[in-house]
């Protein structure tokens, strides 16, 4: 369970991070899943370290959102319903301390339910919206090292589908600089109140006649705040150990961390919500924003 201390660190910065939080003999058991899941005849050979640094060559390249395959990135999300990573990711002592920081009934992870992106794109050439078709975890995401390409600068970002709290999971050690995923510290307080919605993001629809402007709208505030956040704050990246996880509120900036390691960034991305985010989702921004939390949250 959380201590108050942990709660406030929460309160204050927007994410925790909690060592050791998933059962490591799980750990394994998805990570001999994400390799399972792969063709026979595919370069990226676990046996061959040489094989994993990116991007993914043409061969082994798919564009099927549930199990997609694409420059860096490596992401099945056919795995999210999976029975052991549903037991990894939403144990019992996880769940615990999910609802510690949310209170309420916890929304219930289904297995063999309906992976993210079971319902297709947003919008043509945009990303799978997680908020049709999840019945359990986001997924396992894996990062390629980046090799010899050229370092960018660090960009982040806010999700635009309605959850409260989430979390990623190390299935195996990740070393700094390793693409961890990335944190801006307290930069959940300053964006909150520049969403026009509370939990949500109002989503563009996509005209073929009108191609240009689609996506997720963000408000002018929002746009110039994001920009200040950037400038103005050092981002956290979450290295550790396999079975460490980190907690992040909805509102955090964040980002996949940029892998400069010699191995691939293995981790399982979930959500929590409570049973009546339906409700809360109808609620004002300019309203306490943490009203909608624990007790022990508020009090903190």
């Amino acid at each position: 369970m959380l201590d108050a201390q942990q709660i406030r660190f929460f309160k204050t910065q927007g994410y925790l991070i909690v060592p050791g939080a998933m059962d490591s003999a799980l750990c394994q058991r998805v990570r001999d899943l994400m390799w399972q899941a792969l063709p026979a005849d595919a370069r990226l050979n676990r046996d061959d370290p040489d094989s994993f640094i990116g991007p993914f060559v043409e061969e082994d390249e798919t564009s099927d959102e549930r199990h997609l395959r694409a420059g860096y990135r490596w992401l099945n999300r056919h795995l999210g319903v999976n029975a052991d990573v549903i037991s990894l990711i939403y144990s019992e002592s996880i769940c615990a301390m999910a609802q510690q920081l949310l209170g309420g009934n916890l929304r219930q992870a289904v297995v063999n339910g309906l992976p993210m992106g079971s319902h297709g794109t947003a919008w043509p050439g945009g990303p799978t919206d997680p908020a049709l078709g999840n019945d359990g975890a986001r997924g396992v995401y894996c990062t390629l090292p980046y090799g010899n390409k050229a370092r960018g600068p660090d960009g982040c970002h806010t999700d635009g589908h309605p959850f409260q709290l989430g979390v990623v999971g190390l299935l195996d050690d990740c070393p700094e600089d390793g693409g961890a995923f990335k944190v801006w510290p307290e930069s959940h307080t300053r964006l909150f109140s520049t969403f026009v919605l509370r939990y949500d993001q109002p989503r563009i629809p996509y005209y073929p006649h009108l191609p240009a402007y689609k996506g997720i709208a963000h408000s002018d505030a929002y746009l110039a705040e994001l920009e200040k956040v950037i400038a103005e704050i050092e981002p956290v990246e979450c290295h550790g150990q396999a079975g460490d996880i980190v907690f992040w509120h909805h509102r955090l900036a964040h980002a996949a961390g940029q892998n400069y390691s010699e191995q691939i960034r293995q981790a399982v991305l979930a959500d929590f919500w409570t049973d009546d985010l339906d409700h809360l989702r109808t609620k004002p921004v300019d309203s306490d924003m943490w009203e909608d939390w624990s007790d022990a949250l508020q009090r903190a």
